[in-house]
């Protein structure tokens, strides 16, 4: 980048610094230098953490997804009649928690659902999605052909966001580098190489239910539930929808409109857990254990009532179940016949390089 164009990079970084919003066609021709690490790292790290102090816009958001995922994301397509699903969460939630949505995704694959992840390695939390997933056993390293013959026919997969083979330019450079929150906690995982059309996606705060239902809807998806759980205090909240307190979900319809509403643990007949329930283990070893425990039905109380309420999430979402409660009720029902545990084995099995090796790993847990 010549002197020239550093300074004007600078000049939007001085504009946001002064809280001016961006375009949308702005935010992507920031994020297209960025990519191609046109600008210095200084440069970079200033626009990132201006962008995020002055509070990012819908608008700001959905260019930042473009730029990622034309410039910077594999195109995967799936054969047959698949119909990808995606839930995660964005992280930089007050409340820390163990890997909710990884177990729920692989409950909601057991009930039909066919689940297309896109998940990194922790950033913000003490375990990321695929920081867990690699330690049960699948291979969160192969190449996106192995990824989508995984969907295909285990009905789950995972791209990972910070490899070269799925993002080749630059996203698992920057994300890297970066220990804090910012705009790709969205944009970022909205770039998933299947382009799902439907998803259940927990945010941090409350206010982001305003606008990350409409940047879903304007970067394509049909249907979606956004949502935010809350702590009994209703202070401090999670990317996931919360057997503490209140959840709030913003409902994306196919018609585009987006209804808003919330429930509480007692309205699903679920018994409020406590926050000390959910904390993550210290160490990946002991949190891949207590995950393999859950999925095999061995593990009751908070932690399988909250996989049960996020996997039911999905459930509802894609019509396999009448309403949310029903959708919790079956996800136990799909944990105790077996076939949630049967469902990481055939994941295991179907996306890996080595699947002996990854089997061998899972069954270590398994002992």
């Amino acid at each position: 980048m010549v002197k020239s164009e550093l300074k004007d990079f600078g000049a939007v970084v001085s504009r946001l610094i002064q809280k001016e919003d961006l375009s949308r066609e702005e935010c992507r021709e920031m994020f297209y230098a960025v990519l191609n690490n046109a600008p210095t790292e200084m440069h970079q790290g200033a626009f990132l953490a201006a962008l995020a102090a002055k509070g990012e816009t819908a608008e700001e958001i959905a260019g930042a997804w473009e730029a990622i995922y034309s410039l910077d994301t594999v195109k995967v397509k799936l054969e047959g009649q698949k119909t990808p699903v995606e839930n995660c969460g964005t992280g930089m939630d007050a409340l820390k928690t163990f890997n909710i949505s990884t177990a729920a995704s692989i409950v909601a694959a057991a009930g039909g659902v066919t689940m297309a992840k896109h998940g990194a390695r922790a950033i913000t939390s003490t375990c990321g999605t695929v920081d867990i997933l690699e330690e049960l056993g699948v291979d969160v390293e192969c190449e996106p052909e192995i990824v989508k013959k995984s969907i295909e026919q285990a009905g789950i997969g995972i791209f990972n966001g910070m490899s070269p083979k799925v993002h080749p330019v630059a996203l698992g450079r920057i994300l890297s580098q970066i220990s804090f929150g910012t705009v790709l906690n969205i944009a970022a995982s909205l770039a998933n190489p299947v382009l799902p059309r439907y998803a259940v996606r927990g945010v941090y705060a409350p206010e982001l239910l305003q606008q990350v239902p409409q940047i879903m809807r304007e970067t394509g998806y049909c249907r979606a539930l956004v949502v935010h759980g809350l702590c009994a205090d209703g202070r401090r909240g999670m990317d996931e929808a919360s057997t503490l307190g209140e959840t709030l979900v913003a409902e994306l319809k196919e018609d585009g409109s987006i209804h808003r509403y919330s429930f509480f643990p007692e309205d699903l007949g679920i018994k409020r857990g406590q926050v000390e329930e959910l904390r993550p283990a210290a160490e990946i070893k002991t949190e891949a254990g207590r995950m393999v425990r859950l999925l095999s039905g061995a593990a009751n109380g908070a932690r399988r009532d909250i996989v049960c309420l996020n996997g039911g999430l999905i459930l509802y979402l894609m019509g396999l179940s009448g309403s949310i409660k029903e959708g919790y009720h079956d996800s136990l029902e799909i944990i105790r016949s077996g076939r949630a545990i049967q469902k990481l084995q055939e994941w295991v099995k179907v996306q890996n390089r080595d699947p002996e090796t990854g089997l061998a790993r899972l069954r270590n847990f398994m002992e």
